[in-house]
Formats: structure tokens, C-alpha cells, sequence
């Protein structure tokens, strides 16, 4: 191997059908491979380091343009493998010298790698996001003289109260949400609230969840997303996926 290049990892499986690594396109325009590490395999790509070594990721990955490329790059290859066989998702931007240096990383997480993907076997995440809906514009009254400095201040304490109010809803609601989506998926998150730009919604985010559902269930709980969506008179509630299990498939120094 060209010295000057590095081994992206992308994610840990039990196997690897060949098929599901032909025409894959890696996050370099690499063809991805397999790499053996015991019992396990590990979905690699041969990487420049002059893009993808510690210096360059460290600029690149402030690039958000690029950095979406990548994530889709990433994103793609997981999801190929994750539709025949269950795999653990490695996190963005893992980098190694050579095949050596993964192999013995796998290696030495095993035990986490067998645990993990024993959780997501034959399970995918969904992602539900809960908004808090924008409220109506109170009717106002003209007011003039002596009395219009104590409308004013009358509908502003009012208009403070009813965002109070709807605020301290949508906390309830979220909670009332996400408990009962725990109750149906097999393993449950969240995750901090996206910004209203990211998100593309006009209301905050309140809710940024993830949920590892069976993939049979697939249908009820998109249908039990809804019905939370319908009972809720302040949120806006979105499904988003299926993806692969990055929430649940947290491999730290991996």
C-alpha cells in the first residue's frame, strides 16, 4: 500500500457478502473491502491522507459542503451492508495506518463488537422529532389616550402566561412521546435539539429522538408516531428513517 494512504474504517459485521460490496462507491471513490480481524469483519476503504489524514480532517471537517459529501459517502456504504447483515456503524472520520492497526482495534473491542451486534440484529433506528408549533397571533383591540400603556402591558403579561403555558405542554407532551415510543422500540435515546435552521421547521425543536425498532414492527410504529402527532395539540411530530443503528452502536476508541 501507498504510503500515503490511510484505512477509513466503516462499520464491524459478524460477515460480508461480496455482493453487498460490488459498485459501492467509498467516501474517497475507493471501492470498499473486508478486512478480517478473528470472528469479525471489519468494511474498510484505502484513503489519501493528503484528504483524510489527522491534519487535513482536521480542516475538512470544518468544510460542511464536504463534510455532507463524506457522511453520504459513509452513510451509503453501512446501509448497503446493514440490508443483508446486522453491522455496527463506526463513526465518522475513524482512520488507521494500515490493515494491521484495524485488525488489532477490532480485535481488542470484540467482546463490544458481539454484544452490539447481537442488540441490533434484525432491528433498524428511526428517528422521531417533535416541534413546538407556532402559536396564534392574539386578536388585538385599538386602544388609544390614558388606557393604551395598560393594554399594552395587559397583553404582554398575557402573552408571556400563554408561552409559558404552551411551553410547559409541549414539555409534558414530549415526555408522554418519547415514553411511549420507549415502550414499543426495543432501545430508546435522544439526542440534544437540532437547530431551527438545521431542522428546516419554523418552531423549536423539542424533541430529538431515536428509537432501535424490529423490523417487522416497522409499520406500528410509524402508525404509533402518527397517533402521537394527532393527539397533541402544541407539537408537530416527524418520522424520520429507517437508519442504520448509529445511536445504539456507540463504539467509543473504537
Amino acid at each position: 500500500m501507498n504510503t500515503a494512504e490511510g484505512i477509513w474504517l466503516y462499520g464491524v459485521a459478524r460477515s460480508v457478502d461480496p455482493g453487498s460490496l460490488a459498485n459501492l462507491c467509498g467516501v474517497a471513490g475507493e471501492a470498499p473491502r473486508a478486512v478480517e480481524a478473528g470472528d469479525l469483519m471489519a468494511v474498510t476503504g484505502d484513503v489519501p491522507l493528503s484528504a483524510f489524514g489527522e491534519e487535513a480532517l482536521r480542516y475538512n471537517l470544518e468544510d460542511l459542503d464536504w463534510l455532507a459529501v463524506v457522511a453520504r459517502a459513509h452513510d451509503a456504504v453501512i446501509a448497503a451492508l446493514g440490508a443483508r447483515d446486522p453491522v455496527v456503524p463506526v463513526r465518522l472520520a475513524t482512520v488507521y495506518h494500515d490493515d494491521t492497526s484495524v485488525r488489532l482495534a477490532v480485535e481488542a473491542r470484540a467482546a463490544d463488537f458481539a454484544r452490539t451486534l447481537d442488540h441490533v440484529e434484525g432491528r433498524v433506528e428511526w428517528g422521531v422529532k417533535a416541534f413546538l408549533e407556532t402559536a396564534p397571533e392574539p386578536v388585538r383591540t385599538a386602544t388609544s389616550g390614558a388606557g393604551a400603556g395598560a393594554a399594552y402591558l395587559a397583553r404582554r403579561r398575557s402573552a408571556l402566561a400563554s408561552r409559558e403555558d404552551r411551553q410547559q405542554q409541549a414539555a409534558d407532551q414530549v415526555n408522554r412521546v418519547h415514553a411511549v415510543l420507549s415502550e414499543f422500540a426495543a432501545d430508546a435515546c435522544t439526542h440534544p435539539p437540532q437547530s431551527r435552521t438545521l431542522a428546516g421547521e419554523d418552531g423549536p425543536m423539542v424533541l430529538n429522538g431515536a428509537y432501535l425498532v424490529d423490523a417487522g414492527e416497522a409499520d406500528r410504529f410509524a402508525e404509533t408516531v402518527a397517533d402521537c402527532g394527532r393527539d397533541s395539540d402544541v407539537l408537530s411530530v416527524r418520522l424520520t428513517g429507517p437508519w442504520p443503528p448509529y445511536s445504539f452502536s456507540s463504539m467509543e476508541g473504537s
